[in-house]
């Protein structure tokens, strides 16, 4: 299900490109800019063996015992360039302790790095974003060369209100992990950084959109929210845009139409079936509202009036409730 959104596929090189319609791009390129891994849930992808120490260099032995040991990664099969940043590399021994767990032999944030290892096997995780893939190799006397595919890509949401970028500051991008009866069953990133690129698994995956207020720098969240249904394709980005469709709605008591804004004010905005969505005191308290129709109640001086009013997209005004005939 898509509401509100229009988005684009390119291969992972193309971040700057326009996100209007879905293209078929030839394989990647190069890798974006990516950032590493978030404070977020674990990897969706292969997860790093369990470590029982801090990284470490390899033990201390003779130049002659050790070999290096060059790695690199793609996020898809036909990739021919490497990625170029935003990975994480670790180097776990792959005998097992008793507990299972494997001690943690090296660490590095190099896109390409190289790492002197002792003759033995080994266990090499990279990661990017929330995708991790793991691959075991052998060192025995020689140089190793070891490319790791990701199955990979990467996810950019932007957002609109109307024709006009939305700041990212402004929206609050949530990614879920659907399963098959609910579109929300895992939230995985609760805040993904709208105009930026995040590295995830290839899957399909489930945005949702909400429009936030800054106001007296307060960040409230409104009640205009998109949804968009996504597949992300291994060494691809998709792009897209969430359009939202809400305006600024600044209400005022007044005694007359035009009139003086009364103050010691308290509002709340229903929907037409009573349903509250924001309450507000002062003289001329603003919010945004999604498009729609609303109805606003005042109170002053123990007494309560009322008016309805429409919300039309980018159409901010004012909302003049009468002081006339009190509600019963």
């Amino acid at each position: 299900m898509v509401s509100g959104f229009s988005g684009a596929r390119a291969p992972l090189a193309g971040l700057a490109a326009a996100a209007l319609c879905w293209l078929a791009p030839p394989a990647l390129a190069q890798a974006p800019d990516l950032p590493p891994a978030l404070n977020v849930p674990p990897f969706i992808g292969a997860e790093p063996p369990a470590a029982t120490t801090a990284p470490q260099q390899p033990a201390p032995a003779p130049e002659a015992a050790r070999s290096p040991v060059s790695l690199n990664a793609v996020f898809a099969p036909g990739d021919i360039q490497a990625i170029r940043s935003g990975l994480n590399w670790r180097v776990f021994d792959a005998r097992a302790s008793a507990d299972g767990s494997h001690a943690l032999i090296a660490e590095s944030n190099q896109a390409t790095p190289t790492f002197p290892l002792a003759d033995g096997d080994y266990i090499v995780h990279v990661a990017c974003g929330l995708a991790g893939a793991a691959k075991s190799i052998t060192v025995a006397g020689a140089s190793v060369s070891e490319r790791v595919v990701m199955n990979a890509g990467a996810l950019k949401i932007s957002g609109a209100l109307g024709d006009l970028p939305i700041a990212p500051s402004r929206l609050n991008v949530m990614v879920y992990l659907p399963d098959r009866d609910d579109p929300e069953a895992k939230l995985i990133i609760p805040n993904l950084k709208a105009d930026e690129a995040e590295c995830l698994p290839e899957g399909a995956y489930h945005i949702v959109s909400k429009l936030m207020d800054v106001a007296a720098g307060a960040t409230t969240p409104t009640n205009s929210t998109v949804y968009a249904d996504l597949r992300v394709q291994a060494g691809k980005l998709t792009a897209g845009v969430l359009r939202h469709r809400a305006a600024t709605m600044t209400l005022k008591l007044v005694n007359n139409a035009g009139g003086e804004a009364l103050a010691n004010t308290s509002f709340s905005i229903l929907t037409p079936g009573g349903d509250v969505i924001r309450e507000m005191i002062g003289a001329f308290p603003s919010l945004v509202l999604s498009e729609g129709e609303y109805v606003a109640i005042a109170r002053h001086e123990n007494k309560t009036y009322q008016a309805t009013f429409k919300v039309t997209s980018n159409q901010d005004r004012d909302v003049e409730v009468l002081a006339g005939q009190p509600v019963q």
